[in-house]
């Protein structure tokens, strides 16, 4: 229902409102009226939605979360704040031809207040932010379904009336609740599609406010308020590409609603060439077709604005990250599936995965694929949801199939692979914003099913229990969210197929130093996926620590001719190879590495290595000077340099290189004590006693700094010091036999002197 000034009549606007009232009493059995006043409505789906998934607030980074924002340059100080406008969501330039291209400033701006507020990676702060947004956005759900289930009626002071209070608490209920939304609240990554949708809604909202009864068409409040939308809509795209679509939903919203535009009345006109087709009322409306203007030249601005920020042409994906869009043959079946898959997981989000690449959905190859009949009954009840908005002689029932399947499908378009291929196969993240649509639609069925059933009781139980069994679901998967070994092997169960799974399973457990179940799952990925090259890499790896090295060579050997390309791959192999005292081959393993990727500071350390082995000491401090002008932080080349200058000889070229380090990584204890060591031999004991001491503050149970402190005061002639110290390192390492030696040359010095002293 809308003002009065867009209606037919008042008798018109009575009738309809008579029937929105009529139609919503049908879920009075399901919710009591006294939750049902505007502000207790939204307290309840509030309260609601923190239930759901506060049980995440106290979870890891987890997942796409160490790129976007552990290792995401641009959520720290050093960065100007201006390159965020220039980098894409992970801190890479949106110019390389290595970026994903997915421009979402404000979102990663908000990463960066985040990260200043709390001062560091504290993920509380960052997941606590989440679970508001989402319990906010529920909230203003409540008003959008209120829009879309009762239509735009104002008081006479210009406040919205609340047509259908049953029906947009339900549907923000079934939204606040629904599991899919795991991914986005649980996961700190997800606050791209929180944003967005934020920004979308009130852009919706924002539309609305033009056509209240005090804006006439045309006014310049009534403009104010389609430009504050398209701005909002601006916004919610710079949160997530997504946002664009609210402007052509606010176009559908305007032409159906606000124009009372019969899409099957126009059609039948066309067809038959009815002269009255010139006297329809929106193609005669002025105002109507300015605001629609207004909105496609806003669009088409994103766009080109988009495009030009850019740069380069779209982002280059591989066939691992979306097979079907490299599938030589039913190409469309395909996607058709993986729509259906999206569907499913909005009707039954029981099977949830934090991935669903790498050969978790198989290619359908033939129509005789059993598969088929998911895409066909997809088509099937899309096609009589459609039917049934077009040819229903219920005005309001159009209304609603017609906006229920626009919020369903419109924002879900950009992640089609219509206009674009995308780096996913299925995303639960991207059904946030579809799922609207999902609820209206599913609210709807329930007042149908209520309005024709006696078993009213019946049908309260079963919507009850969705909601009931929905908000278990959440709580259970936001805790699965709270850290990645869980995360990992609850996918286990649902994509057992998939690679990329035992692959994250294998990396988890590597980095926790169990090597020996780490390599069981990176054997698994590679034979799930031959062409692996991640997991091959990783692999490998291993085996080399392991001294395994044969093995490893074959596999990072397998991995860069897979993908000749692979920077990471050909440096371990060059590692392996110079274990393997493969010298020549090593040393074009490091060179094609640094080809592949120019600024490579940790192949420069390891090619600077390779020379040190071959005596090759100039070409050696130079590879090792290359690291440290790309890595300036990049301790071991500044020791090795300092350690090769003080064996070689080089004692004030040692020194010089030595301040330079500390200058730049002034409490690194290894280099205080490489420097220490140098002026020591430089008979500079003053300052090299502070420099040790201050090393084994920082690592007091390290021996060496105790033992060579020892040999300083030896060589200083403080021998009771030498002594306290010599003791001090053999407590740490009984082992040390250069320690054991230099210990029992001082006791038989002190010794004699003793003997002397007598």
């Amino acid at each position: 229902m809308i003002s009065n000034q867009h209606n037919a009549g008042a008798g018109g606007c009575q009738a309809a409102v008579s029937r929105m009232a009529e139609l919503d009493a049908d879920l009075d059995h399901i919710l009591p009226s006294s939750i049902l006043a505007p502000f207790r409505a939204k307290l309840v789906v509030g309260f609601v939605s923190l239930v759901c998934f506060a049980r995440s607030y106290d979870g890891d980074f987890v997942f796409d979360d160490s790129e976007a924002i552990v290792n995401n340059k641009d959520l720290q100080a050093e960065t100007p704040l201006g390159d965020l406008w220039h980098h894409d969501f992970w801190g890479s330039r949106l110019s390389s031809n290595t970026s994903h291209k997915s421009y979402r400033p404000l979102t990663v701006l908000t990463f960066r207040i985040n990260y200043y507020l709390s001062g560091g990676f504290h993920p509380v702060s960052f997941h606590v932010v989440n679970i508001l947004l989402h319990g906010g956005i529920s909230v203003l759900m409540v008003d959008v379904f209120s829009v879309l289930f009762g239509g735009l009626q104002y008081t006479s002071k210009g406040r919205r009336v609340h047509l259908a209070p049953r029906a947009s608490l339900l549907a923000a209920l079934l939204f606040a609740v629904h599991p899919v939304h795991t991914e986005c609240v649980a996961g700190v990554v997800g606050r791209a599609d929180l944003l967005c949708a934020l920004f979308f809604l009130l852009s919706f909202l924002g539309y609305c406010k033009a056509f209240r009864e005090s804006n006439k068409e045309g006014s310049p409040s009534s403009t104010f308020w389609v430009l504050l939308s398209i701005l909002l809509g601006a916004v919610a795209m710079l949160c997530k590409e997504q946002g664009i679509t609210v402007l052509g939903l606010n176009a559908v919203f305007d032409i159906l609603v606000i124009g009372k535009f019969n899409v099957l009345e126009i059609v039948q006109k066309v067809l038959h060439k009815d002269k009255s087709l010139e006297n329809i009322s929106m193609l005669r409306n002025g105002g109507l077709l300015f605001r629609v203007t207004l909105l496609t030249l806003g669009g088409a601005g994103m766009l080109y604005t988009r495009w030009k920020i850019m740069g380069t042409g779209p982002p280059a994906f591989t066939e691992v990250d979306n097979p079907a869009s490299f599938a030589d043959n039913v190409l469309a079946i395909n996607y058709n599936y993986y729509y259906s898959l999206n569907a499913w997981l909005l009707l039954c989000p029981w099977w949830l995965c934090f991935d669903w690449s790498m050969g978790c959905i198989p290619l359908i190859k033939s129509v005789s694929d059993w598969r088929v009949i998911a895409l066909a009954a997809l088509w099937f009840c899309l096609i009589g949801l459609i039917c049934q908005a077009l040819y229903s002689e219920d005005g309001h029932k159009r209304r609603i199939l017609t906006l229920g399947l626009g919020f369903l499908v419109i924002p879900f378009l950009p992640a089609s692979n219509l206009f674009f291929r995308v780096g996913f196969v299925v995303a639960e993240r991207v059904l946030y914003l579809p799922s609207m649509g999902y609820c209206v639609l599913l609210t709807f069925g329930f007042r149908v099913l209520s309005k024709h059933t006696k078993k009213k009781k019946l049908i309260a139980a079963v919507v009850l229990g969705i909601l009931f069994i929905n908000v278990l679901r959440c709580v259970v998967r936001s805790g699965q969210w709270r850290s990645e070994d869980q995360l990992f092997r609850s996918a286990l169960s649902v994509c057992p197929l998939n690679a990329k799974v035992h692959y994250n399973i294998g990396k988890n457990l590597a980095d926790k130093g169990n090597q020996t179940a780490a390599i069981r799952y990176y054997r698994e990925a590679v034979r799930l996926n031959p062409k692996y090259v991640h997991a091959m890499n990783n692999l490998g790896n291993i085996l080399k620590e392991r001294n395994e090295l044969q093995e490893a060579e074959e596999l990072l050997s397998l991995a860069v001719q897979i993908q000749p390309d692979f920077a990471a791959a050909w440096m371990n192999l060059g590692i392996v190879q110079n274990s393997l005292k493969r010298f020549e081959a090593a040393e074009q393993s490091y060179r094609t590495a640094i080809k592949h990727r120019r600024k490579y500071p940790d192949c420069y350390y390891n090619l600077g290595r390779l020379y040190a082995d071959l005596n090759r000491h100039v070409d050696a401090l130079n590879a090792w000077r290359n690291a440290t002008v790309l890595k300036p932080e990049h301790s071991l080349a500044w020791n090795n340099m300092i350690i090769l200058l003080d064996n070689t000889g080089n004692l004030a070229q040692a020194e010089a290189v030595g301040r330079e380090a500390l200058e730049l990584i002034p409490n690194d204890h290894s280099l205080m004590f490489s420097l220490a060591n140098v002026l020591g031999k430089s008979q500079k004991y003053k300052e090299s006693e502070a420099l040790f001491l201050k090393a084994i503050k920082a690592n007091p149970n390290a021996a060496s700094y105790h033992g060579n402190l020892a040999v300083l005061y030896h060589r200083w002639g403080h021998l009771d010091m030498a002594k306290k110290h010599y003791e001090i390192s053999l407590q740490l390492d009984p082992t040390a036999a250069g320690t054991k030696e230099n210990y029992g040359l001082l006791r038989r010095k002190l010794e004699q002197m003793r003997k002397k002293d007598a």
